[in-house]
């Protein structure tokens, strides 16, 4: 049997993250949807979201990524709320039978005010 591997990154909160105003969390929130948008027009992300939930209190969002881990890593640390030290990704190589999956275009929120329709 053959497998595709994919990369997925786990995003938490991090436990030390710094204290930030309303306003500074909603623009780092903005940029921080800005960039995976755009990492998705590159073709660098597949499929990206929040997780939510209480029993996931600290884990903020999930993304499958086509490119090698080291690649997501790399391009993951460029993230604004990872650059601000909010946001901690955890990635992961992840295999599953060839052709299991299958994403498609979408338009996607570059910021929270698209994401909600406010």
């Amino acid at each position: 049997m053959r497998f595709d591997q994919h990369t997925v990154v786990l995003l938490t909160l991090d436990p030390d993250a710094p204290v930030m105003t309303e306003n500074e969390t909603a623009a780092l929130q903005n940029a921080h949807l800005s960039y995976t948008a755009d990492m998705i027009a590159q073709g660098h992300v597949m499929a990206a979201g929040p997780i939510v939930g209480t029993a996931a209190a600290r884990m903020r969002g999930i993304s499958v990524w086509s490119v090698d881990a080291d690649t997501a890593g790399r391009l993951c640390a460029q993230d604004p709320a990872v650059r601000a030290g909010r946001l901690t990704p955890q990635i992961l190589t992840w295999m599953v039978p060839a052709g299991q999956l299958g994403f498609g275009s979408v338009p996607v929120p570059r910021t929270t005010a698209e994401a909600t329709g406010v």
